[in-house]
C-alpha cells in the first residue's frame, strides 16, 4: 500500500520521523515567527523612517505577499527536488535576507531584506505539510499537525511578544541579527539528519504561469494598499486591481490546460476541499489583522511601550501553544465541525469588544480578550486545513498544500492591507467630524486626532467581525469524510510510468 508518491506503509515505518519532523518544524517555526515580528516593531520603524502605517505595513504585508506569490510554484518544486534540496535552499534564502535586513540603513534595504525573507520562507510551510501527508495516514494526521500547528499558530502569536522585549532593551536590528544563529543551527542539522521522502521526476518550469501569478497577486495587493491613500476612486487603484484579477483569471486558465501545473486544480473537485479553503479565507484575516490593529491602538493611540505590546500577547500566545498539539487529538477523535464553531464563536464574542474599544478601555481587559482570540483560534484553525487536506488523494498532496498555504498567505496579505486601509480612511472622516464638532468645544488637536485614529481601528474590527459571521454559517457544512482513491487517469499514468522507470 502507498501513502503518497513513493513511500509504501512498510517504508514509512524505517523513517525516523521525529528527526525530520523536529527539523522542519523548527525550521517553519523560525520562518513563520519572523513573519509577525514586524507588527509590534511598526511604530518604531515609522519613526525611524518617518514612514507613514500605510507604507510601514509592507513589512508585514509584503512578506506575505512574497510567500503568497512563490507558495503556487511549490506544489511543482516538490515534484522537481528532493526534500532536502527544497528544504536547505530555503533556509540558505532566509537567512540572505536576514542579514540584508539586519544591516538595513534604510526602509527600501530593509524591506528588500524582508522580501529575500520571504522568498525563502515560503517554500517550507507547504514542504512540512507535504511531508506530515506523506509519513501519516489519514486518522494520525491530527495529532502531526496539531504540533505543525506550533509553527502554524504559536510563532506568529509569540511573535509580536518577543519583539515587544526586544525594542525595549535593543535596537531594533537585533530583531534580525538573533535570526542568523538559529538559522545556522537549522542549516547544519538539516545536512546531518534530514532524509527525503518523496518521489522526484524531471519537468519545466512554466514561466507563463510564473509572470502571471506574479503580476495578479502583486497588482491586486499594491491596488488594496495605494487605496488607503490615494482612494478608491484613484485610476492608478482600479488599474491595478483590474489587471490583477485579469492576471489571477488568466492563470487560473492556464493552470487547466497545463499537463504538469504549478497549482493542480483538480484539487476543488473535491467538496470539503474546496469548502474549508473558502473558510481559511475568512479565518486568516480574522487571525493576521488584529496582529496589525492591536499594536498600532496600544502604541500609537494609547501610548504603551513595545514591551507592555508584547507582554499582552504573551498569555494567548502560551495558550495557543498549549491547546494546539490537544486539539490535533480531538480533531482526530471527533473531526473538524464543532471544534471550528466552537472556536469562531469564540472569535465573533471577543472581536465584538475590539469594535468598541476607547481611550479608557483597560490593559486587562485588552488581556483577556487577546487570549479569548488566540483560545479560540487554536481550536479552529489546523482542524480546518488538515480536514480539506484529508479528502485528497495522495497524487495530490503536493498541490494541495500548496494551494491551502497560498489561500492562507494571500488573504492575510489582501486582508492586513484591507483593513489598514479601512482603518486609514475611516479615521480620516472621524478626524474630520471631531474637528467640525471641536471648534465649538475647545478639545486639543491632539485628542482629537487619538479619538480619530481609535474610532478607525473600531471600524476595522468590524470588517473581521463581518468574516467571522461567513466563516461561522460555512463551518456547519464541515464533515468529516474518507480519503479519496486515485484516479487512474491518462496523467497519472504518465507519471506513474516517469517515476517506475
Amino acid at each position: 500500500m502507498r501513502l503518497s508518491n513513493n513511500i509504501t506503509m512498510d517504508e514509512s515505518s524505517t523513517i525516523k520521523k521525529i528527526p525530520i519532523l523536529t527539523i522542519m518544524i523548527v525550521g517553519a517555526f523560525l520562518t513563520t515567527f519572523n513573519q509577525t515580528i514586524m507588527t509590534v516593531a511598526l511604530p518604531t520603524l515609522m519613526e525611524e523612517f518617518n514612514i507613514l502605517p500605510s507604507t510601514g505595513q509592507w513589512l508585514t504585508t509584503g512578506y506575505m505577499l512574497v510567500n503568497g506569490v512563490l507558495i503556487p510554484i511549490t506544489g511543482f518544486l516538490m515534484k522537481r527536488y528532493t526534500t532536502r534540496q527544497l528544504f536547505q535552499t530555503s533556509m540558505f534564502i532566509f537567512l540572505a535576507g536576514s542579514i540584508i535586513s539586519a544591516l538595513a540603513a534604510n526602509f527600501p534595504i530593509l524591506l528588500t531584506g524582508r522580501l529575500v525573507q520571504a522568498a525563502g520562507a515560503g517554500i517550507i510551510m507547504p514542504l512540512l505539510m507535504n511531508v506530515v501527508l506523506s509519513l501519516f495516514p489519514p486518522h494520525k494526521r491530527g495529532s502531526a499537525m496539531g504540533f505543525v500547528g506550533l509553527a502554524i499558530i504559536f510563532a506568529p502569536a509569540i511573535g509580536p511578544t518577543i519583539a515587544g522585549y526586544v525594542l525595549e532593551t535593543l535596537p531594533w536590528q537585533a530583531l534580525f541579527y538573533g535570526m542568523i544563529p538559529f538559522t545556522l543551527i537549522i542549516i547544519i542539522c538539516g545536512f546531518i539528519y534530514l532524509k527525503n521522502v518523496s518521489e522526484t521526476f524531471h519537468s519545466k518550469v512554466d514561466f507563463i504561469s510564473l509572470v502571471l501569478s506574479t503580476v495578479g497577486f502583486g497588482t491586486l495587493l499594491y491596488g488594496f494598499s495605494e487605496a488607503g491613500i490615494a482612494g478608491w476612486s484613484n485610476r492608478w487603484v482600479i488599474a491595478s486591481l483590474i489587471i490583477g484579477i485579469a492576471a489571477l483569471v488568466l492563470f487560473t486558465w492556464r493552470q487547466l490546460t497545463l499537463q504538469n501545473p504549478f497549482l493542480d486544480l483538480r484539487a476543488f473537485k473535491y467538496k470539503m476541499f474546496s469548502l474549508t479553503t473558502i473558510i481559511n479565507i475568512g479565518v486568516t484575516i480574522m487571525m493576521y489583522a488584529d496582529m496589525i490593529l492591536l499594536p498600532l491602538y496600544l502604541q500609537t493611540a494609547r501610548g504603551f511601550t513595545a514591551l507592555e505590546s508584547g507582554l499582552l500577547m504573551m498569555p494567548g500566545a502560551l495558550l495557543m501553544g498549549l491547546l494546539s498539539p490537544v486539539v490535533g487529538k480531538l480533531f482526530d477523535r471527533y473531526g473538524a465541525k464543532w471544534l471550528s464553531v466552537i472556536g469562531i464563536v469564540v472569535i465573533l464574542v471577543t472581536t465584538y469588544s475590539y469594535t468598541n474599544l476607547t481611550d479608557a478601555t483597560t490593559y486587562m481587559f485588552l488581556i483577556m480578550l487577546y487570549t479569548g482570540r488566540r483560545i479560540g483560534m487554536a481550536l479552529f484553525l489546523m482542524p480546518i486545513q488538515t480536514a480539506g487536506l484529508n479528502q485528497l488523494p495522495a497524487s495530490l498532496n503536493a498541490h494541495g498544500t500548496a494551494i491551502s498555504n497560498t489561500v492562507r498567505q494571500v488573504a492575510g496579505a489582501i486582508g492586513t492591507s484591507l483593513l489598514v486601509t479601512i482603518m486609514t480612511s475611516r479615521t480620516n472622516v472621524h478626524l474630520q467630524e471631531l474637528m467640525s464638532a471641536g471648534s465649538t468645544s475647545g478639545t486639543t488637536k491632539e485628542h482629537m486626532v487619538m479619538e480619530a485614529s481609535i474610532q478607525g481601528i473600531n471600524d476595522a474590527y468590524f470588517t473581521i467581525l463581518i468574516f467571522g459571521v461567513i466563516s461561522l454559517f460555512l463551518s456547519f457544512f464541515i464533515k468529516r469524510v474518507d480519503q479519496a482513491p486515485e484516479e487512474d487517469t491518462k496523467e497519472n499514468l504518465k507519471k506513474e510510468q516517469k517515476m517506475q522507470g
